[in-house]
This record gives C-alpha cells, sequence and structure tokens, in this order.
C-alpha cells in the first residue's frame, strides 16, 4: 500500500487511546484503528485533523511511497 503513516507513534506521544484520539478528531474509534493498521487512507481534511491535533505536519504522520520505493 503506498500510505504508510506513524499515527500509532504520534497518538502514544499525546498519551491517548484510539478511542480518545477518534473524539479530539470527530471518528469512531474503529476509523483510528483501521488508519493505523493501513486498511482505511484518511480523506485531506482527517488527515489535517490529525496532524492539528498530534501538533504536526501531515507529512511527519503519513508517509506516501511510489511503487517500489522505500523511504522513511
Amino acid at each position: 500500500m503506498p500510505l504508510r503513516n506513524r499515527l500509532k507513534e504520534y497518538r502514544a506521544r499525546l498519551g491517548v487511546n484510539q478511542q480518545e484520539m477518534g473524539a479530539l478528531v470527530q471518528v469512531s474509534r474503529q476509523t483510528i484503528s483501521q488508519i493505523e493498521r493501513g486498511d482505511y487512507s484518511p480523506s485531506v481534511t482527517l488527515a489535517l485533523k490529525i496532524a492539528r491535533v498530534c501538533n504536526a505536519t501531515v507529512e511527519d504522520i503519513f508517509i506516501y511511497e511510489e511503487d517500489g520505493q522505500n523511504e522513511e
């Protein structure tokens, strides 16, 4: 999958669980879980909300990889 993320890491830095993170960005715990697993790519709006809550940029949390590319 070309979109990876570091949401779990940033969520841990905030000291919140998936339920609490979901409440902060107005989505369900299941949505946060799916994003962390890479099963769901968030909308631009949701990615921006997550970044704002984490005090980070979208690029800090979400990493887009072209096919055949492995970058951090």
